[in-house]
């Protein structure tokens, strides 16, 4: 086997360059990104936002995600664990302004502690997402602020059509009919324990990842109250006040429900796993990588792989592993921060890690 180098830190994701000369209109003035919650389901000590796929936290592809919108601010609201989620994202987002959710709960009162951290005078969109969502990517996010901004939307939301909505939040649509209707008209979210028969039967859910107005977004949050069968301030009832104060209200529905799969115990962990090595090995093939069993080849998003490497099965390849042109990682081998020269041939059964591992 040829000389194998670790991977030096040459190899590390780029800061969020300062933004320069006038704001575009479909970039957001803000992100707000939730990431406060227990995740009780996920029986962990580990804080649900750091538990890990694809070599990444879901925070950590959440806030990517968001950066790359290249918002002014770029706000995560905090609380369960929140030392530990501070100091990771201290790591992965060094950009990224903590804030802090006190003791009243729901999605409302995150982002309104999120809006406290901003600027008193701050004007233009905000996006608010999850940090709990890591398959949505920056490429929906862009198309949302565009939806909001080419309409000039008070509010625009995420959606996606479920097969089974049970526990999901309904889309309420205008009924599409005479010469003035608008078929992207959101009327209202309704969520599942708060919902009629009716209402249940839609198969619209929403997403929880929006566009608001900031100076609409901050007036709404000031008056919401808790009088739902949670007792918690809802988010998405500032879709029905600005629809009833005859102001814009739209939807993009999403075909992918993956992008907008939400995780909350280890089943779904798992799942989006699977489903995201699916995707990264899927654009691996495309750049002419040869894949022998995609079934049992694991690849981290970080990794980087040149044209013509053959990854043969049971492959794991970890962190920010690079293999050059060319080159054959043997069967059932475990790179972890590693190159791989070109040409190179990786016997079977090698397990090498190339530093020591540190959570980003």
């Amino acid at each position: 086997m040829t000389l194998l180098r670790t991977a030096g830190s040459r190899y590390g994701r780029p800061a969020v360059s300062a933004r320069r000369g006038p704001v575009a209109p479909t970039t957001p003035s803000a992100v707000i990104v939730m990431a406060a919650g227990k995740g009780t389901r996920m029986r962990s000590a580990t804080p649900k936002v750091l538990h890990r796929i694809g070599g990444r936290s879901l925070l950590d592809h959440a806030v990517s995600a968001a950066r790359a919108l290249a918002p002014e601010h770029l706000v995560v609201v905090v609380r369960h664990e929140r030392d530990a989620v501070v100091a990771h994202l201290a790591e992965v987002a060094p950009d990224a302004l903590p804030a802090d959710q006190d003791e009243v709960p729901g999605t409302g009162r995150a982002v309104a502690c999120g809006l406290a951290a901003l600027p008193d005078g701050l004007t233009g969109s905000v996006v608010v997402t999850s940090g709990d969502v890591p398959l949505l990517d920056t490429a929906t996010l862009e198309a949302l602020v565009a939806q909001h901004a080419e309409r000039g939307d008070a509010v625009t939301l995420l959606t996606t059509e479920l097969a089974d909505p049970t526990g999901y939040g309904r889309v309420l649509r205008e009924r599409a009919e005479g010469p003035g209707a608008d078929p992207l008209s959101v009327v209202a979210v309704v969520e599942q324990r708060d919902a009629t028969e009716a209402q249940r039967a839609v198969r619209e859910v929403n997403a929880g990842v929006y566009v608001f107005d900031i100076a609409l977004l901050r007036r709404a949050l000031d008056t919401l109250g808790t009088d739902n069968d949670q007792g918690e301030v809802y988010l998405t009832d500032v879709v029905a006040r600005a629809h009833a104060q005859g102001l814009s209200t739209s939807a993009l529905l999403v075909g992918d429900h993956w992008l907008v799969e939400g995780c909350n115990d280890r089943a779904q962990l798992a799942a989006l796993g699977a489903e995201l090595n699916r995707r990264v090995l899927a654009r691996w093939m495309e750049e002419g990588v040869g894949v022998t069993d995609p079934a049992t080849t694991w690849v981290d998003v970080d990794v980087e792989l040149a044209r013509d490497v053959t990854l043969e099965p049971g492959v794991v390849l970890h962190g920010r592993t690079r293999v050059g042109e060319g080159a054959r990682v043997g069967a059932h081998s475990v790179l972890s921060d590693v190159e791989v020269p070109a040409g190179a041939v990786v016997t079977p059964l090698t397990q090498l890690d190339g530093s020591p591992r540190q959570d980003r």
